[in-house]
Parts: C-alpha cells; structure tokens; sequence
C-alpha cells in the first residue's frame, strides 16, 4: 500500500544528474489525489475552472478533480472511451476516442464537434494522444490499441496503418505526416515548436522516443532521440527548459513513474510512483504543478519549472 512521504525531501523524487536539483521543490511531496481507476490517462487541466480532467478508460469516462475541494466527480460518461485530452488555443477541450475512433472537440455549451473519424474514406484505427500547435493545428497518434480488444475500446480490424496526423487549424483538412509507425503513442512540441517528439512504443528491440523536425505542415528527419532500453514510455509533456517529463514504466516496478531527460536526452531525474504512469501533464496556477495520471490513480508534485503553455 502507498503511503505518503512524512519528511522532505521526498524519497521518490530521485537527483540521477546533478542539473535536476534545480527543478525539486525540497518541501513539496507527491501527493495522490484520486484512486479507484482502470486505467487513468490524458490529464488536461483548465485553470480558468481550476479543475483537472483525465480519462479512466476501461470505465469508459472522463473524471474531474477540483482544485478548491479535492472532489472527483463524473465529467463525461460514457466518454468514448476516451484516452489523450489537450486544449486548443481557444481554449476547448480535444479528446481522442478508442470507442469512436475519432478525435472530437468539445464546444463551450458542451456540443460536440467531430475533427477527425477517416481518412481517404476509412475509418481511423484508435487515436490515442493528441497535442495542439500555436498556429491551431491539431496533431494526433492513431495506433491500433483501442481495436484489439473489447476492454479499451471495440475489437475490429484495421483499416488504416497506424499513422500520425495533423488537422490543419484553418480548413480542417486531415495529412499523414508520419506514415506506418510501430504503434506511436505520446507526442509533444519542444517549446519553440522546431522539433516534435513522439513515442515509438512498439518498435523492437527496444521502444523508442523519436524526434523530427518540424517543417510548416510536415516532419522531417526522423531520428532516434532515446533508446527506452527495459522502460515503457508513454505520454508525456516539456517544461519551459526543454526538458522531457515522460510516464514510464510497466514489467519492472522499479521503473514505475516519471522520468526526465534533458534536450541532449540525458537522463537527469525521476520520480518513483508504486504505479506506471501513462500520462501527464503540468497545471496550477503557474503550470508548476505535475499531475501524473498512473494506471488506478491520479498523482500530483510541485516541481521547480513550468510546463510549456499549451501542453
């Protein structure tokens, strides 16, 4: 059973570099915020309402945590099975769908608005992660995992390859601009938007965490930015810094958590969680504070750097 730390600094927050000293808060601690999840995924927080939204897959609901009360609450049920959640820069909610196989907007009188659900006539696989660009554009991952089985989504075929997209933030148009990868998964712009960075999580022997180079509406020389080795990485966000706070885990307890590496993608710090953390993302008032959601819970710590605005 997890228990909180009772003394500062807190244990789990691991210094593996020196260069991430700067970034613990020596008196803040991780906190759980809510238990009781299938699996917890896409944390997307909006400090206008000061509450955070994530998705409880299995269950087949998106969930709301309050700042002011700590309350959890139902925000949408059934959800779609919705997975990764963003904003876009007027400031409404983007959700991807396994059980819609779409990706969706949610309007501000609570309609919905669907962004994507096919391309060249056949329907999306099962679209995971999404991160919204300054100039309104919408990229997303589409990897079959919501199809394979009726837990996550609705077992079906494929009738795509499990491509990365982009919504043009004008017309609306839907572009491959990563064809054929091996289950991609969490995406995430560097903060001057110059380089993309995206989860290979099936790629063999080792997952992988690529980096291309964005070039206006396309991707660009594609490279291995790290080799995960035993580690499952998942979704994750950049702070103001560069630096990559990336969900990790599964197979190994040990590495249950968040793991951070610099833009050189050395790996500078961690922070141990009893649970693998699939997603996360920064909030508060100041984008100051991670909130990690990981497989039955939703976690948070205060950490020394900002999150990218937008992320």
């Amino acid at each position: 059973m997890w228990q909180p730390s009772t003394f500062y600094p807190d244990p789990a927050i691991e210094i593996v570099d020196p260069s991430f000293e700067r970034y613990r808060v020596f008196s803040a601690a991780v906190e759980r915020l809510a238990t009781g999840c299938r699996w917890s995924e896409g944390p997307v927080w909006f400090g206008d309402a000061r509450h955070l939204l994530w998705s409880d897959i299995p269950n087949d609901r998106i969930l709301r945590w309050e700042e002011e009360t700590g309350a959890v609450s139902a925000y949408r049920k059934p959800s779609g099975f919705a997975n990764g959640n963003t904003r876009d820069r007027a400031g409404r909610l983007v959700t991807c769908e396994h059980g819609g196989r779409r990706v969706i907007r949610t309007e501000p009188d609570g309609a919905i608005t669907v962004l994507a659900e096919r391309f060249e006539g056949k329907r999306l696989n099962s679209p995971n992660d999404v991160v919204v660009k300054s100039d309104g554009s919408i990229w997303f991952t589409d990897p079959v995992f919501g199809i394979v089985g009726d837990y996550e989504g609705h077992r079906a075929e494929p009738e795509l390859p499990q491509n990365v997209y982009r919504i043009d933030g004008a017309t609306g148009a839907l572009s491959v601009v990563a064809p054929s990868m091996r289950g991609p998964n969490g995406l995430a712009f560097s903060p001057d938007e110059r380089i993309l960075y995206l989860v290979e999580s099936r790629a063999t022997p080792n997952r992988l965490i690529l980096a291309y180079d964005v070039e206006g509406e396309t991707l660009a020389n594609g490279r291995t930015f790290i080799d995960c080795g035993p580690g499952t990485p998942d979704g994750f966000r950049l702070d103001v810094d560069g630096n990559l706070w990336c969900g990790w885990g599964m197979g190994r307890p040990e590495l249950d958590g968040v793991m951070v590496f610099n833009p050189e993608a050395t790996l500078i710090g961690r922070i141990r969680l009893p649970e693998r953390c699939a997603n996360l993302c920064f909030g508060g008032r100041n984008r100051n504070r991670l909130f990690m959601a990981a497989s039955q819970s939703l976690y948070a710590l205060y950490v020394n750097t900002r999150g990218v605005a937008g992320g």
